[in-house]
């Protein structure tokens, strides 16, 4: 009788295992969201915080900024882009660059901030770098009122390029806080203006964090008729 019992036992522990390593069980990957105390990367890490794929971890520069992340159960690093930043990417398997600085700051926060963080991304081998840019990056000279924010994006786009990190860059038209429709317009280059909510570019940058979705590319979005999944290329 307990011969049975060790028998059954034992083949029960034995499909646990094989249940545990089988390749159906969903790893789940740690992001690091640079700027998630933002407007939009707040979104970005409240998504993350709701998928079964990604686990958030909000960058903050401020430690009052953790707890609206530790309540949650949201793991946080304390970091300043203008500072070292290279402690930041320990365990990090990807990240979403959503950082800015209003204007203030754009050569150290938007430019250089994000530099040093490509490096370290690469230097620890993360596997993708999502960077929010902005629609104009590509010509900075078209806004005379955000030329300097413009090139700042650019120089930093350029830099993740040419850095060999695996990485995808979004340029959003102009930001709103409309209600998300979860439906945008995408081109590798759109040739018009328009405006997009913070949802749904949020919506696109965690899309984008996808292995599934498309690598080493730059996109321009705007609102549109598309669900977010089906625009993205893979």
């Amino acid at each position: 009788m307990l011969g049975l019992f060790l028998y059954a036992l034992f083949k029960k522990l034995n499909e646990l295992i094989k249940y545990l390593f089988s390749s159906e069980i969903a790893v789940m990957e740690n992001i690091l969201v640079a700027g998630a105390n933002g407007t939009t990367g707040k979104k970005i890490v409240n998504l993350l915080h709701t998928s079964q794929y990604f686990n958030p971890v909000a960058m903050v520069r401020k430690e009052d900024q953790k707890k609206q992340f530790e309540d949650k159960n949201i793991k946080t690093i304390l970091a300043d882009l203008e500072e070292d930043v290279s402690f930041t990417t320990e365990n990090i398997d990807k990240i979403v660059f959503a950082a800015g600085s209003g204007g203030k700051k754009v050569k150290e926060i938007d430019q250089e901030g994000a530099k040093k963080l490509i490096d370290a991304g690469k230097k620890s081998g993360i596997r993708k770098f999502v960077m929010l840019s902005s629609m104009g990056a590509d010509n900075p000279e078209s806004s005379e009122e955000l030329k300097d924010y413009l090139v700042a994006k650019q120089n930093a786009d350029i830099y993740l390029r040419e850095s060999n990190v695996p990485y995808t860059i979004v340029r959003p038209g102009s930001l709103t806080n409309n209600k998300g429709l979860g439906k945008i317009e995408l081109s590798e280059k759109l040739n018009k203006s328009g405006e997009i909510s913070r949802d749904d570019v949020a919506q696109t940058l965690v899309h984008s964090l996808h292995d599934t979705a498309v690598i080493n590319e730059t996109f321009e979005i705007i609102k549109g008729d598309t669900l977010i999944g089906q625009a993205i290329p893979s």
